[in-house]
């Protein structure tokens, strides 16, 4: 037992658990190697192969087929329509998600649970049933519906639809990115702020949006290529009508299901190149917040 003491006692067995924990942790080469390799065919084989095909396809017929494809009335009413709805929902939803962050972050409230459930619920339901509730909601047959059409308002089946169901599928993201990022934060700055006299409009313009501005342009950033991108709740409620309700994504299965497949996959290059864009922004958005983290003057501060 004494020698035991002893050793437990003696300098060298921290560094002695730390060898074995670091042992413990650390791979042989082929096992780190095989990790990577799995890692990099996976992607190979259901990221890069098919994005090379989207492209390869779009521009199978030339440069000139792939431009007609892209400027025909059609698509152009297409991509007016999906910026539109992007436009429309992302500010909505930057408002929505900072406002429902900050109130849960900052505030101690009942049904604060409830709330987050609530914020989390697009990205429990399909698409699909999504765009079915406004079609409950504002069908001939809906709630609503022989309201409106008695004061000949339309909603289901024209843009104002499709901008609900847009904005209903993408309100999480920026909520979502800005609570924890908010939590981790604390409200002693904001509290100091007031304190020191800051009106609540003062305090969230110089302290707490400096501080959530990264994880608030990344959360934007998602939102707007899910916006961009969203195919199930918008095919609902669109009525598919060519050249009126019919985003990129609508546009895509049109042409698709015609045989076209030369502008199909020319409209679809759209939304590879808006992936990539998001692909390349999101990087920007965490190496700055990276760098942000790890600079001295954060460090210090």
């Amino acid at each position: 037992m004494a020698s035991i003491d002893i050793a437990l006692a003696s300098p060298s067995v921290p560094y002695a658990r730390s060898a074995r924990a670091k042992s413990a942790t650390e791979e042989p080469p082929r096992v780190r190697y095989a990790l990577i390799i799995t890692a990099l065919l996976f992607l190979t084989l259901f990221l890069l192969i098919p994005l090379l095909a989207v492209f390869a396809e779009a521009f199978r017929k030339g440069w000139d087929a792939y431009i007609a494809a892209i400027i025909e009335p059609d698509a152009v009413s297409a991509i007016k329509l999906t910026l539109l709805a992007a436009v429309v929902a992302v500010p909505f939803n930057l408002v929505f998600g900072v406002s429902a962050a900050w109130a849960i972050a900052k505030f101690e409230f009942r049904c604060k649970n409830l709330l987050i459930t609530l914020i989390d619920l697009p990205f429990s339901v399909s698409p699909i049933i999504s765009g079915l509730v406004y079609v409950l909601i504002f069908g001939a047959q809906g709630w609503l519906g022989p309201w409106l059409y008695e004061h000949d308002i339309k909603i289901l089946f024209a843009v104002p639809a499709i901008v609900l169901a847009t904005v209903f599928v993408t309100f999480p993201f920026v909520a979502r990115e800005l609570i924890p990022l908010m939590q981790s934060q604390g409200s002693e700055e904001e509290e100091a702020a007031l304190v020191l006299g800051a009106s609540g409009w003062q305090t969230f313009w110089h302290v707490t949006l400096p501080n959530i501005k990264w994880g608030l342009l990344y959360g934007v950033i998602l939102c707007n290529a899910r916006a961009m991108g969203e195919f199930g709740a918008v095919s609902v409620v669109s009525g598919h009508i060519r050249g009126l309700t019919n985003t990129i994504p609508l546009h895509v299965e049109i042409l698709y299901n015609e045989y076209n497949f030369s502008a199909a996959f020319a409209v679809a290059s759209l939304l590879a190149l808006l992936a990539l864009v998001t692909l390349a922004l999101k990087s920007w958005v965490e190496w700055h917040a990276q760098n942000r983290v790890h600079s001295p003057s954060a460090q210090e501060y």
